[in-house]
């Protein structure tokens, strides 16, 4: 008799889980109470990449002029045309999944679901029926929601979460965003694009806290010309609403700043909420996330959780990667998580990409390392494309040679940062990399060339730039 799995949640982590486990010969069933895909398609991932692709098209055209083409009248854009081709991308990548689903005999419900006492998950619809579900394996895969602010209620009007953003019903005069993570600045190059002022505010010292300093800063500066405030180690103290509808965020020592709408971007807070735990014993922690080992099991033999709901590395990627290992476990396999080398890309403009250790990592880890970096600037892809701004950045073990980290700033940079995932992986050395033939011309000899740069030996740099390590140290 085939095994019964049921997968609580639909996104990236649930969803994919469903998919292998039903290739594996598993009977399964999907809850899900909103729409398959979760938060990344229909909130997060898809929605904002799409408005981007807008916000970029927009600005190239106005650069038009640069590529030596004429361009008569305004320049301007269709905010519900826009938002229409949104909507229609996330559909068509819905129905998609669906099609997955129903192609491989997997039950979806519309319905959220809970642990019960005994082996089996209670299916609530949403007219309030419920269904107890029995099942010999469950995977929870519920995903977040946008964080909030202590004292700031959103009230999608005035006061906005990301969730809000993607609708982008208008574009206000000016823009308020709490927190430059990610989210809010990838937000905020959308609504500068669009016409927006855009105001950052960040508790900590610099945007892009998660990344390498030197590509937070290359970010910020291109913060600066876009003409985005960025104001950092600015706890908001409260949010004061006048009666033209002006929101005014008291930042400490009195400092003010005044703006049509606020976004708030702090982060996500974990969907465990009314999934009954306890009830089955589950373990968690002290943000709420549902404790698992490498494997994706919970303290509860055969309840396993992926995703967001883990407190692990918040990506889509590795939520579907986590979904995988669940479902092969789940069916007698023994595959395993590595969060070491997980590619990730920030939609800037320019985009991020980056994988493996950031400099101050290694450092703290007691690494002795060396580092290579190239500009685009140096490429003539890139003055072909007119995307000149950003950096390639290789960080090496000193002793070694071994890739320990890439990360880029620049065109393409979320795609180009694969070939680093894959040097951290292979366990290539700096010498390796620099020594693999690369297209010319392509922004991926920047690459070879910051590889190049960790020996001494880029020969597309000024002098005074080139290192002192002799040749051949390391076998490559």
């Amino acid at each position: 008799m085939s095994v019964k799995i049921t997968v609580i949640g639909a996104g990236p982590g649930g969803y994919v889980a469903a998919l292998r486990a039903a290739d594996l010969g598993a009977r399964v069933t999907v809850l899900e109470s909103a729409e398959v895909g979760g938060a990344c398609l229909n909130w997060g991932c898809i929605p904002t990449k799409t408005l981007i692709a807008s916000a970029e098209t927009l600005e190239r055209i106005k650069r038009a002029g640069e590529y030596g083409i004429d361009i008569s009248g305004n320049v301007s854009y269709n905010l519900d045309k826009i938002r229409e081709r949104k909507d229609k991308v996330i559909l068509t990548q819905v129905k998609g999944i669906k099609a997955l689903l129903k192609g491989r005999g997997v039950t979806l419900l519309a319905a959220r679901g809970s642990l019960v006492a005994d082996d089996a998950v209670r299916a609530v619809h949403a007219d309030g029926s419920t269904q107890d579900i029995v099942s010999d394996r469950i995977i929870i895969a519920t995903g977040s929601r946008p964080a909030g602010v202590p004292g700031i209620t959103p009230d999608g009007s005035s006061i906005l979460t990301s969730d809000d953003a993607v609708r982008l019903t208008d574009v206000p005069a000016s823009i308020l965003i709490i927190g430059a993570g990610v989210i809010g600045c990838e937000f905020a190059f959308i609504y500068r694009a669009l016409g927006a002022e855009v105001t950052m505010v960040e508790l900590g010292p610099r945007a892009l806290m998660t990344e390498d300093e030197e590509i937070s800063g290359l970010i910020e500066r291109e913060l600066k010309k876009a003409k985005i405030k960025l104001i950092t180690d600015a706890p908001v103290e409260r949010l004061v609403k006048d009666a033209a509808g002006m929101m005014t965020a008291v930042l400490p020592k009195g400092k003010q700043v005044s703006a049509h709408k606020v976004l708030l971007s702090v982060g996500r807070q974990l969907n465990t909420e009314g999934l009954d735990l306890a009830l089955r014993g589950v373990r968690t922690g002290p943000r709420g996330e549902i404790a698992v080992n490498e494997r994706m099991e919970t303290s509860v033999s055969g309840i396993y959780a992926v995703g967001d709901v883990t407190g692990k590395m918040m990506l889509a990627h590795v939520a579907s990667h986590q979904g995988l290992v669940a479902a092969e476990n789940a069916l007698g396999g023994s595959a395993t998580m590595d969060y070491d080398i997980v590619p990730a890309g920030i939609f800037t403009m320019p985009e991020i990409g980056s994988v493996g250790l950031r400099e101050h990592q290694a450092r703290e880890r007691g690494i002795e390392i060396r580092t290579g970096r190239f500009p685009y600037r140096g490429l003539g892809k890139a003055h072909a494309m007119g995307e000149i701004a950003g950096i390639m950045k290789i960080i090496a073990d000193a002793k070694t040679d071994r890739v320990l980290g890439v990360h880029l700033c620049g065109a393409h940079a979320s795609d180009l940062v694969h070939e680093g995932a894959l040097a951290i992986r292979m366990g290539a050395t700096s010498r390796q990399l620099g020594h693999m033939i690369h297209a010319h011309p392509t922004l991926a000899e920047g690459i070879q060339e910051a590889a190049n740069d960790v020996q001494g030996t880029a020969v597309h740099v000024q002098p005074e730039r080139a290192k002192t390590i002799p040749p051949h140290t390391v076998e490559g």
